[in-house]
């Protein structure tokens, strides 16, 4: 049976776009710090290159993990020589919906 998952639709609070690569430093390293290697590997999360867009973003992981992630996300304050806030939008069952939701949100 295939595992299910979470999408956490983010935004990033900063003076600047940020690159996709930073971002997704700086969340691998938040959240190695604040899991451990044993549960990032059972949180398995992944942000989703082509649905970052320098300020806005989201970021798969196991259902189990999602409070753990939004934990790890609240704790990053810098990426480089900026400063950021960490907002989840919205955590969703599938892509789809979570679009069509935050969509509405606005």
């Amino acid at each position: 049976m295939r595992e299910s998952k979470r999408y956490l639709y983010f935004r990033v609070v900063s003076e600047g776009a940020i690159d996709y690569t930073n971002v997704k430093n700086a969340i691998w390293n938040s959240m190695s710090n604040w899991l451990g290697q044993n549960e990032l590997a059972q949180a398995s999360p992944r942000l989703i290159r082509n649905l970052w867009d320098g300020k806005k973003g989201v970021l798969r992981c196991h259902p189990r993990y999602v409070d753990n992630v939004k934990m790890a996300l609240a704790l990053i304050s810098q990426i480089g020589d900026q400063k950021v806030i960490f907002h989840v939008l919205r955590v969703s069952g599938t892509i789809r919906s979570g679009r069509e939701k935050t969509k509405k949100k606005k």
